[in-house]
């Protein structure tokens, strides 16, 4: 059985607001500058504090100055995690020189399995350029709240570790911290190349 995508909460509310929809239908929009969703100015995931595959204590200051991807998974996930780094890997590439202003962050969400040098080996079979993050049990839980995470064990009876279906998005930040973009399970890699300009560009 495959791990499921699932939808972050409320997304559709958060963009539109709770107020003004019929106005908003009514009236001509203007145009989406990126591929992605843009939740700027949302009120959650805005820091985290884990400790990186090298063993390194990481925070979100830590990557200012650069365009952040960050994603959630484990490292024996075996579709959604590989799949959205594998897309991650080729946008990073067309950026060619630009390249180099983007980081991924890979958070996962199973700390008890994926170990320091599980994360490193996983890490280095996708980019060395990519960075794996993990925290204890009470950080996990702490990161998974702050990023509005739905999350759902699906371990098979006499298995040490099983599936997990967790919430399968990636989350951009600008080179200033701030959290623009929440790119769904299934984006394709020329829209993060996309986007990833546009956010490149920016003063």
């Amino acid at each position: 059985m495959s791990a499921r995508p699932l939808l972050l909460p409320l997304l559709a509310a958060m963009l539109l607001g709770s107020s003004g929809c019929d106005k908003l239908a009514a009236s001509p929009q203007p145009q989406q500058l990126f591929r992605a969703a843009d939740i700027s100015g949302a009120g959650f995931g805005r820091a985290f504090a884990l400790t990186d595959h090298k063993g390194r204590a990481r925070t979100l200051a830590d990557y200012r100055g650069k365009v952040v991807a960050l994603l959630f998974g484990y490292v024996h996930c075996p579709d959604m995690c590989p799949l959205t780094l594998h897309e991650l890997r080729r946008a990073q590439h067309a950026l060619g020189a630009q390249g180099s202003g983007l980081q991924v962050l890979f958070v996962t969400l199973d700390p008890q399995h994926d170990t320091q040098a599980a994360l490193a080996q996983a890490m280095a079979n996708f980019d060395p350029a990519f960075v794996g993050l993990r925290g204890d049990a009470a950080q996990t839980r702490q990161v998974i709240g702050d990023f509005r995470l739905v999350l759902q064990r699906l371990a098979a009876a006499g298995k040490d570790a099983g599936e997990i279906g967790h919430s399968a998005g990636t989350y951009v930040f600008d080179r200033h911290g701030k959290l623009r973009l929440y790119a769904a399970y299934g984006t394709a890699h020329e829209a993060f190349e996309h986007d990833f300009r546009l956010l490149l560009s920016e003063r």
